[in-house]
């Protein structure tokens, strides 16, 4: 168990997470590279760039920092790693775009592959299924129940793989979820009525599990009453802390996603509204049209 005073020195350099991360960090920098050196950097704004490695860095702190070690004693530390690998590291990693610039670093030949494979239909066709609002809503929150069952979180502390499979299940499962709320219209065919929906019901389902961590009368989870002792607390105070911490960090990420999400939503209305009183879609007073660009994707196999 992890003490106190314990805690700065127990790093886990666990090197698959080193170099998965790296890989995925040198990949992007280099099509953002091309992307930019193209003149092409209005199609990947700098905010998104930055975000992209905010999503990094999240996934370093959630798995390579002494949190790791740390959640093994403390529920409320477990907590900590797990919203940051749901709530955080996701869907900044998605707003970062990283399909595109991923794509553009690989070779000529493996990115043309990449692009022929991507048009198979029986692909798109499971791609439609795997990535459906309503598929992707159940296996994330069938995620974040089956593992807080006590049985199954007692299990995956003290099984490594397990553990694994655990923290894989609730990070893929979010990156679905965030690619849903968080991608264009025209890639997710998400409604942004269906994404409020989606964002909403994850945030009754995620207080509810908070509130019965909060008020339960006894502690579940029995593999954290010895660190919780280490650290002063009894395992039921250990408990209700996370509870708390899934329960109002958590939802106040939601209900600003949902804001950001409405605010989107009448911003297009607004739009297609200026579109309607002008057909041409040109704005008063220019006699230039439109410019547009051919897609990103279009284009990947360019160079």
């Amino acid at each position: 168990m992890l003490g106190p005073g314990d805690v700065w020195g127990a790093w886990h350099l666990d090197p698959v997470v080193i170099v998965v991360v790296a890989v995925v960090a040198l990949a992007y920098g280099v099509g953002v590279r091309r992307l930019w050196r193209a003149r092409r950097g209005r199609a990947l704004p700098v905010r998104r760039v930055v975000c992209f490695y905010g999503g990094l860095s999240a996934v370093v702190f959630a798995l390579l920092s002494p949190l790791d070690a740390l959640g093994g004693s403390l529920f409320s530390a477990h907590m900590v790693q797990h919203l940051t690998l749901m709530v955080v590291a996701p869907p900044l990693l998605v707003y970062g775009a990283p399909l595109v610039p991923v794509a553009l670093a690989l070779p000529l030949g493996p990115r043309r592959a990449t692009l022929r494979l991507g048009k198979r239909s029986s692909l798109r066709k499971v791609a439609l299924l795997v990535g459906a609002p309503v598929t992707v809503w159940v296996v994330h929150m069938g995620a974040l129940w089956a593992w807080h069952i006590p049985s199954l979180y007692d299990g995956a502390l003290r099984n490594d793989f397990l553990h694994v499979l655990e923290h894989a299940s609730f990070f893929t499962t979010a990156l679905l979820f965030w690619s849903v709320v968080i991608a264009p219209a025209r890639r997710t065919g998400a409604s942004y009525g269906t994404r409020l929906a989606l964002v909403f019901g994850t945030a009754l389902q995620s207080g509810a599990l908070g509130a019965i961590l909060t008020f339960a009368s006894v502690a579940l989870y029995a593999v954290h009453a010895e660190g919780a002792q280490a650290w002063g607390l009894s395992a039921l105070e250990d408990q209700r802390l996370a509870g708390v911490i899934m329960w109002i960090p958590a939802g106040a990420a939601y209900l600003a996603t949902m804001s950001i999400t409405l605010v989107r939503a009448l911003k297009d209305m607004e739009a297609r509204m200026r579109r309607a009183d002008d057909p041409s879609g040109v704005s008063l007073g220019s006699s230039k049209e439109p410019a547009r660009p051919a897609p990103v994707a279009a284009r990947l196999g360019d160079k």
